[in-house]
């Protein structure tokens, strides 16, 4: 017994026995245990709010946790803080990035240094470190380049060069493919996996199945601050991950046929439009497409290609240089934010806390951010409270929206219930046109089905859907037709997305349309 014991000790190179966090009014973490062994990749699944950062964030130092102990090699260890995580040999890669835009690669390198030897580096002693590990990982990035002239995808590469030139050997990798590239994440994973071939460990927190068949070896999901099931790689299966997830079956998402598409009212026509984006270039260059009452009409394409700055100027939040917007048949360039919005134009932005939401405003606030000067929740300019609660808690319960109070801010949910805010205050507006820009980004697979679900009712209720995402199998599930954006120009339009050729609309993507362009 001892033996088997002290085999299994020898494995582990991390354990975590009975950890509970709390914060006020929530079990962030109940009693969970986990271990982490040597040379495997273990996937730590779970909704949004199921306390898979939280538990991560204890590993790591960020928080403390209330009950509970860790054990990194067999031993018995407190962790107060990031530094003495990193002294231990632990790693982590934050979903958003903790690196100073107007510094260097090495800079940033070596302010992640701590007190240790390697902060006493000379700058070229640790750009040549920096060349030597990247080369060896496949994470090679100019040492001299400045963070802000890199695309996210190389500055993802300088996180993970941080924790290396600590000396990282366990890494905590905090959904790493959200903001990245098919391409890119291929890159990552690669590196994963040599990582791990020479005993090092990753903890790769994520709620993309399809990842996880990819890269794990092993999976743990947590759900409501519990372990609700482990199993290796080879004995999952989507259906029982999402089971475990979120805590029922769930169903597929219906079929095209509900959507109001005869006869065909176009909604909205764009044509020629040209808008500048924020270098000075044609973000947009000479774009046409229309949407019909009860049609979703899916934006697919590699993001940069002016997918946002489309949406922008629709909504009125970027300047038409030239070209014509039709609404409902009226011409809407020139028209300001609030005007659209009067319209009945809808929009949920790609970046939920930078433009959907006010996040030290409660959720009430956010809910009429749009209407707040409406005769039906001010008079005179002096809000109606009342009226503004029954109407907040009447949309909470709809949506269902998980808070403890309409007045509990917005920056205390989680993302999903974030992204259910902005949704429900979106699709109040929307009476004729709804402008969706990655509306599932960063959201698990439960509060991503829920987004689905809320779509498609909105297509059967005859609204117009714009949607942009650079999810293709979203697009794809989605949508009533494709096109396919490249360059700010729509190079080609799929009319039939079930029997569509991926390969093909892959192809377009990358702007290679068969006609030798």
């Amino acid at each position: 017994m001892e033996n088997g014991a002290s085999a299994a000790e020898s494995r582990n190179v991390v354990e975590l026995s009975g950890i509970t966090k709390y914060f006020t009014g929530v079990i962030a973490n109940d009693r969970v245990s986990l271990e982490v062994r040597k040379g495997e990749v273990l996937a730590l699944l779970g909704e949004n709010g199921a306390g898979k950062s939280t538990l991560m964030k204890i590993l790591y130092g960020m928080y403390q946790p209330d009950e509970g102990e860790i054990r990194v090699d067999g031993r018995k260890v407190a962790i107060r803080s990031p530094q003495d995580a990193m002294d231990l040999g632990i790693g982590m890669i934050h979903q958003h990035f903790t690196l100073v835009p107007v510094h260097t690669v090495v800079e940033n390198v070596l302010l992640g240094a701590g007190k240790g030897p390697k902060a006493r580096m000379s700058v070229d002693e640790a750009s040549k470190e920096i060349a030597e590990t990247g080369e060896a990982y496949g994470l090679e990035v100019d040492p001299d380049a400045l963070i802000e002239q890199l695309p996210v995808g190389m500055q993802q590469r300088v996180e993970i060069l941080k924790a290396l030139f600590r000396g990282a050997r366990i890494l905590i990798m905090d959904e790493p493919t959200a903001v990245l590239t098919p391409q890119n994440t291929k890159r990552l994973f690669d590196f994963i996996k040599d990582f791990t071939k020479e005993g090092n460990s990753v903890v790769f927190i994520t709620h993309k199945l399809q990842e996880v068949f990819e890269i794990a070896d092993r999976i743990v999901v947590l759900r409501n601050g519990k372990v609700a099931g482990e199993l290796p790689r080879d004995d999952a299966s989507e259906k029982v991950l999402a089971r475990m997830m979120v805590g029922r079956e769930m169903e597929e998402i219906g079929g095209r046929s509900a959507g109001v598409r005869s006869p065909r009212k176009k909604v909205l026509e764009v044509s020629g439009l040209k808008v500048r984006g924020s270098r000075g270039h044609w973000a947009v260059d000479g774009l046409d497409l229309d949407i019909a009452a009860g049609e979703i009409l899916g934006i697919a394409g590699v993001s940069g290609n002016g997918q946002e700055e489309l949406a922008e100027a629709i909504c009125g939040l970027r300047e038409v240089a030239e070209g014509n917007i039709m609404l409902e048949g009226e011409s809407i360039p020139g028209r300001d934010a609030a005007e659209i919005i009067e319209a009945g134009v809808g929009y949920i932005p790609s970046d939920r806390h930078r433009e959907g939401l006010v996040l030290d405003m409660s959720v009430e606030e956010n809910l009429i951010l749009k209407r707040f000067a409406s005769p039906v929740f001010s008079n005179k300019g002096v809000l109606k409270e009342k009226e503004i609660r029954g109407y907040s808690k009447r949309v909470i319960e709809d949506y269902s929206i998980k808070t403890y109070s309409p007045t509990e801010r917005v920056r205390d949910l989680s993302g999903g219930n974030q992204q259910k805010v902005v949704i429900a205050r979106e699709m109040d507006i929307a009476r004729s046109l709804l402008v969706a820009v990655q509306p599932t980004r960063g959201l698990d697979l439960g509060a991503a089905d829920y987004v689905h679900r809320v779509l498609l009712h909105a297509r059967s209720e005859g609204k117009a859907i714009l949607l942009v995402s650079t999810e293709l199998s979203e697009i794809l599930s989605l949508s009533d037709r494709i096109g396919v954006i490249y360059r700010g120009k729509i190079l080609r339009f799929f009319d039939e997305p079930a029997t569509a050729d991926i390969e093909e609309i892959g192809l377009v993507m990358m702007g290679v349309t068969g006609n030798g362009s």
